[in-house]
């Protein structure tokens, strides 16, 4: 196991996260990122159930996070708001990472918890990273996987085990599995953007607001850690019922003719919406806007002979609060179970993947109504929502927390698993560094 050689595609969340277990594990391994460095901006995400408890393995990591958390008030606030930004109800962390609620108790950027994966990496003896280089061709050879590369950063070589962790598009899936880009990919009929603003809609507020217009439209203004700055989601759905050739085809177009494009499109899809006029010349201002679609990703199989797939490259849970604790969970596994059969990579690929495909399963279960519920598409299920949230904030209220939020919170967990405990059972490994 000493000398296996592993190269790990994406520096996002899941190839970090897998380089260091995989180097506690004893492997060499290589991380390739196609941008020339770590991506800035990015919206907050998630960290929950088995995400949490793999986490708190690495030494010193959660307190890495919590000191990066998303800079919200009291690092877990957000408001819903009508037109006025007058708040419907107002939702807060549970406090307990064991049973987390709407807003996570590990609410952090995207972009930080990607530097941090990196700084908790880099100095490895046994982990290199190389920016702006990509998976041009791979063949399978006996116990090798011959790599190509793209831009010439690398030269050809041999590697014991390719791992995918390059998202839900991921083309070196495509390579590993002969399969095209968008095979094994589910549309939701749903699509967001997120970008850094120069400018500060929140006026100091460290309370992120959320608001919603018909038809199926939203937007998220959240504090930055910089003052003068803020984080904006826009995020929009269609009936399930639609076809998805149809209703996303504006979106895709436009995303694929670049930022220009895709910034002229979410103008003029929002158009209308509250606080139009100061949310849209913010994007504009914004030079690390990403958009993408909502997808879940269910490949057929994790792994085909010595290449393998993690994260949302085999198991995208789209907006399900779900994906980042699944990136997490599975390179730990990966490595873990590599490590539990010494001398036999492809029995740890087959208990990596048996181990996995439960927990992916339960993860990837969308609510009933969602993503629709927070994005209504017509007039009167938006005053439905807004209703029934405004008596859910009364009882909450009335009850000064303690019984009916509780009772929530149970109501939550049936509802999606993001919400509850970790109940997959996640194993200690005795690691071989």
């Amino acid at each position: 196991m000493s000398d296996l050689k592993v190269l790990v595609v994406g520096a996002s969340i899941a190839g970090p996260m897998a380089a260091y277990w995989l180097a506690e594990a004893g492997a060499e391994v290589t991380i390739i990122e196609r941008y020339p460095a770590l991506r800035s901006g990015g919206q907050n995400i998630d960290i929950r159930t088995c995400g949490v408890t793999v986490v708190r393995k690495i030494p010193g990591l959660e307190a890495a996070l919590k000191a990066s958390l998303a800079p919200l008030e009291d690092n877990k606030a957000m408001k819903i708001v009508d037109d006025q930004d007058r708040p419907y109800i107002t939702i807060k962390g549970t406090g307990d990472a064991e049973q987390q609620s709407l807003v996570s108790e590990y609410e952090i950027f995207r972009d930080d918890l990607s530097r941090i994966l990196h700084d908790f990496t880099k100095g490895n003896e046994r982990i290199r990273y190389v920016f702006g280089e990509q998976v041009a061709s791979l063949r399978q050879e006996k116990d090798r996987v011959f790599v190509e590369f793209a831009n010439g950063k690398l030269p050809p070589s041999n590697s014991d085990l390719v791992v995918a962790a390059d998202g839900a598009t991921s083309r070196t899936r495509a390579l590993g599995m002969e399969c095209k880009v968008r095979d094994h990919i589910e549309p939701l009929n749903a699509w967001a953007g997120y970008c850094t603003v120069p400018r500060n809609l929140l006026r100091g507020g460290k309370m992120a607001l959320f608001s919603t217009s018909t038809p199926g439209r939203a937007t998220m203004i959240a504090p930055d850690h910089h003052l003068g700055r803020n984080r904006i989601v826009l995020m929009s759905s269609y009936p399930r019922s639609a076809v998805t050739a149809e209703v996303m085809r504006p979106f895709r177009e436009a995303v694929k003719a670049g930022d220009g494009a895709t910034k002229q499109f979410l103008a003029q899809h929002f158009r209308g919406h509250p606080r139009y006029e100061e949310i849209m010349p913010a994007v504009r201002a914004s030079d690390n806007l990403y958009a993408s679609e909502a997808v879940q990703v269910k490949a057929p199989s994790l792994h085909k002979g010595r290449f393998v797939l993690i994260g949302d490259a085999g198991y995208a849970a789209g907006p399900v609060g779900t994906g980042t604790s699944l990136a997490i969970t599975g390179a730990y596994l990966l490595a873990g179970e590599i490590n539990n059969h010494p001398g036999d990579l492809a029995a740890g690929l087959r208990s990596y993947e048996s181990r996995m495909q439960p927990i992916i399963q339960d993860m990837q279960q969308i609510p009933p109504g969602f993503p629709g519920i927070m994005t209504p598409q017509a007039p009167w299920a938006l005053s439905l929502r807004n209703a029934v949230i405004q008596v859910i904030a009364a009882l909450i209220t009335a009850s000064e927390f303690v019984p009916i939020a509780k009772l929530f919170s149970w109501v939550a967990a049936t509802f999606s698993s993001s919400f509850g405990t970790d109940k997959y059972n996640i194993p200690e490994y005795n690691w071989k560094s």
